[in-house]
C-alpha cells in the first residue's frame, strides 16, 4: 500500500525475518537501525515527526492510525512502514507486544 507519504512493504521472502537480516537490509540502505520494543496494548496518541520513518516489525504486530487518510494498517514480522516526514500516525500495539527496529532518512 503507498498512499500520500505511507507505504506498507509485506516481507517478501520466504524465510522468517530475524533480526540480523533486517538490521542487514537497513544498513544495506544506509539507514542506522535501532531496536525499540512495547509491551500489550500499548499506545502512542497522534503525532508527526520532522524527518522520514522506516520501521521493521522483528517480532509480534503493531497497529499504525493515519487519521488524515482515515485508515489504519496492521503490521507483522517483516513487513516494512515508510512514513514520509509530516505524517501524522498513531499507534497500538499488538497482543503479543512488539520489537521494531527504526530508522531514519
Amino acid at each position: 500500500m503507498k498512499q500520500s507519504g505511507v507505504h506498507v512493504q509485506p516481507w517478501p521472502f520466504e524465510d522468517e525475518p530475524t533480526q540480523a537480516y533486517i538490521r542487514r537490509l537497513m544498513d544495506e540502505e544506509g539507514l542506522r537501525p535501532y531496536l525499540w520494543a512495547n509491551g500489550p496494548g500499548d499506545v502512542y496518541s497522534a503525532h508527526t515527526h520532522p524527518y522520514h520513518k522506516v520501521i521493521y516489525v522483528v517480532q509480534g504486530s503493531i497497529t499504525f492510525g493515519l487519521p488524515e487518510l482515515a485508515r489504519k494498517v496492521t503490521l507483522h514480522a517483516g513487513d516494512r512502514l515508510d512514513l514520509s516526514a509530516g505524517v501524522v500516525h498513531d499507534a497500538v500495539v499488538g497482543p503479543e507486544g512488539v520489537a521494531c527496529l527504526e530508522g531514519h532518512h
